[in-house]
């Protein structure tokens, strides 16, 4: 869409002449804030904690204050195109969804609310093993909005080929296999409160759901026990990959890579698509930031074309969006934002923080001079530090 940005900033502040201030908070602070006003202790920590001391949950967005967009000027900027292609479908933006566990801690309609606002919007969503609806409501709530599966390789092999099955069955366009979370890392903010979500019987709806889940369990009250056993891969190896690739012929994409070498392997392994992320700084304290690990990643999959790189982990602005291109990623994913909005106004909350980033980064694009996605090239950034 031509012009998106100019349209959203003029109807908010049309709206501001007749009194009307914007229900979901602009500024990226304040979004937060205004969720953790009103999500429980327990679900904010959850949500907005990291792994240790938090050094890589600094650093995701610290990476991003190290480049500095170089403008160009008089170009004519007036027709834009920010759209992308990804997978065979044409999105208005080059915005993703990440998939975001047990958002029920965030607002009762969860996983659904998110699903309508996305399909409203037009960007994919990737559902969460560990939602708190089943996958199959939730693609029911989209129509055929655009959607994906990403799948925690859990204990059970059987349990993760069920997953697989549905989330075909229901028409995901890619499955995407998170690599970094085979165990869950050190979360002080969960364990000062001595709190896990999933213990709790919430964001195992996808499990208890399942036919072969629920055939594997004595009484129908050993779910969470069940799932507590069955949950952790710490296993996993590249030499499971076949198998996964031989259940389906969807996209396959790792979420989770940050090494170059692990990219190239990716892609030896028949891998279509990446996902440069250090899953929000919540599995391992000091990692590298999923920015800093964007060029060369990039590089060793042969450059931007050969197959999408994602970008998740960090981003909050347009800017953040724009400069995530001009490093190499064919879109980014988007994931405590969207949950923020959730809490404070549900579908319609989720859907506002979409629509405010994509405008945000179609001004962006046009004051940068660029009129499309494809002119976002490293020679539009400068590193600063």
């Amino acid at each position: 869409m031509s012009g998106f940005g100019l349209e959203r900033q003029r109807q908010i502040f049309l709206d501001g002449l007749r009194g009307r201030k914007p229900a979901i908070p602009i500024q990226p602070a304040a979004l937060e804030e205004g969720a953790r006003r009103v999500m429980t202790p327990e679900g904010f920590a959850y949500v907005a904690g990291g792994a240790g001391a938090e050094v890589t949950l600094r650093a995701k967005r610290a990476a991003f204050e190290r480049w500095a967009i170089v403008p160009r000027v008089l170009r004519d900027v007036a027709a834009r195109d920010a759209t992308v292609e990804l997978f065979g479908r044409r999105l208005p933006a080059p915005l993703v969804l990440a998939p975001v566990g047990v958002l029920e801690m965030a607002h009762p309609e969860a996983d659904l609310a998110v699903a309508r606002a996305a399909a409203r919007v037009g960007v994919p969503l990737i559902f969460s093993s560990q939602a708190s609806h089943p996958m199959e409501a939730c693609a029911a709530a989209m129509g055929d909005g655009p959607r994906w599966f990403q799948l925690y390789w859990n204990a059970v092999d059987a349990v993760m080929e069920s997953f697989v099955r549905r989330a075909v069955a229901c028409g995901c366009d890619a499955i995407v296999l998170t690599v970094d979370t085979t165990l869950i890392g050190w979360r002080p903010r969960d364990l000062d409160l001595a709190y896990l979500p999933l213990l709790h019987g919430k964001g195992i709806a996808n499990y208890v759901s399942d036919p072969v889940f629920r055939a594997s369990l004595a009484e129908p009250g050993d779910a969470v026990e069940r799932f507590a056993a069955t949950f952790p891969r710490p296993s996993l190896s590249w030499a499971d990959l076949p198998r996964l690739r031989a259940l389906t012929k969807l996209p396959l994409l790792l979420k989770g890579i940050l090494h170059p070498d692990d990219a190239r392997r990716a892609l030896d392994a028949g891998v279509d698509g990446l996902v440069v992320s250090n899953h929000g700084g919540r599995q391992v304290d000091g990692a590298i930031a999923a920015l800093d690990a964007l060029p060369a990643v990039v590089e060793a999959v042969g450059g931007r074309g050969r197959v999408p790189v994602l970008l998740d982990s960090g981003v909050r602005t347009g800017a953040d969006v724009f400069k995530a291109l001009a490093l190499g990623a064919a879109a980014v994913c988007i994931g405590r934002p969207y949950v923020y909005g959730l809490a404070l106004a549900g579908e319609a909350g989720v859907a506002a923080v979409i629509e405010n980033l994509w405008a945000d980064f179609d001004l962006t694009l046009a004051l940068a001079g660029c009129r499309t996605v494809r002119e976002i090239g490293r020679e539009t950034l400068t590193r600063v530090d």
